[in-house]
């Protein structure tokens, strides 16, 4: 099955109350772990590359080019989106360019007219290619790719401005954080989520900052019009931990268990058992 525009899983998505999952990639076992888990669960799934993953990858045409084979070689049927996560004006060319099915133009930080008139050029283009857009409004707090936001709550008005500009799908800041979550964190802002909503109407919602935040407030916020959820970091941490277990227990230093095939499938099958996790709470297991 070849890539698809994010448009009808995320639209899907909202009217039957789920969430499609946005799962970061950094490499190919990453990629790999994540597609058969998708195919496995009957999941539509988002494949989100950021510009410093891109750029660790060789640049988002190897990046385009291993998940469109990926896909043909494991036999993947369910839909997939490649999505690039935090786009720079720039970026987004870029990956129009390598065959991204779906982007993320990231004018937050930007003046909102700005904003408006960046995202305007955009929609207009990915609407030509049959794209789907992303777009945001407020900063997602955290640090990514060297861009730091405070977790700045959209203004529902401006959140408005863009969605009249016929983006796909919106982020809007509510609270989350991108990585993990502080002790003191007070939780997302549902009263900022409802007042976008009641501006946006049918937009579908992005919940940047996946990791960490409770299942009762991701079911809360899927009930209050989010469809796509953003995971990285946890899959990173639990890749990390079984990686370090497997080095721990001295299991490459038998046999040939130093081998990279070897040495990195206890980390692979962390990232498959991460992403099952989320799906489940999500709910989109079954609905591709």
């Amino acid at each position: 099955m070849a890539l698809v525009s994010a448009k009808e899983m995320l639209e899907k998505a909202r009217d039957g109350k789920y969430a499609v999952g946005q799962f970061n990639i950094n490499n190919l076992e990453w990629t790999k772990s994540i597609l058969q888990t998708a195919e496995e669960l009957r999941s539509p799934v988002i494949l989100g590359v950021s510009e410093g993953a891109g750029k660790y990858m060789t640049g988002f045409k190897t990046v385009a080019a291993m998940v469109k084979a990926m896909i043909e070689c494991l036999n993947i049927t369910v839909p997939v989106a490649l999505h690039l996560d935090h786009g720079t004006y720039d970026g987004c060319y870029k990956c129009i360019d390598a065959g991204f099915s779906s982007i993320m133009f990231d004018g937050s930080h930007f003046p909102i007219d700005e904003n408006v008139a960046k995202t305007k050029e955009l929609v207009s283009v990915c609407n030509h290619l049959g794209l789907s857009l992303e777009a945001e409004v407020g900063a997602i707090g955290g640090e990514e790719d060297g861009v730091i936001g405070k977790g700045e709550c959209a203004d529902p008005e401006e959140c408005k401005k863009i969605a009249d500009l016929g983006v796909t799908m919106l982020a809007a800041g509510i609270g989350n954080i991108h990585g993990k979550y502080p002790a003191d964190w007070p939780g997302l802002s549902f009263e900022t989520l409802a007042a976008v909503k009641e501006k946006v109407g049918n937009m579908p919602l992005v919940l940047h900052g996946g990791t960490g935040i409770p299942t009762d407030m991701i079911k809360k916020a899927i009930s209050l019009g989010v469809a796509k959820i953003n995971v990285n970091t946890e899959c990173q941490l639990a890749f990390q931990a079984a990686t370090r277990k497997y080095v721990e227990e001295g299991k490459d230093l038998v046999g040939k268990g130093f081998d990279p095939r070897k040495l990195l499938a206890p980390g692979a099958q962390a990232i498959k058992d991460c992403v099952k996790e989320k799906m489940e709470i999500f709910g989109s297991i079954g609905k591709a």
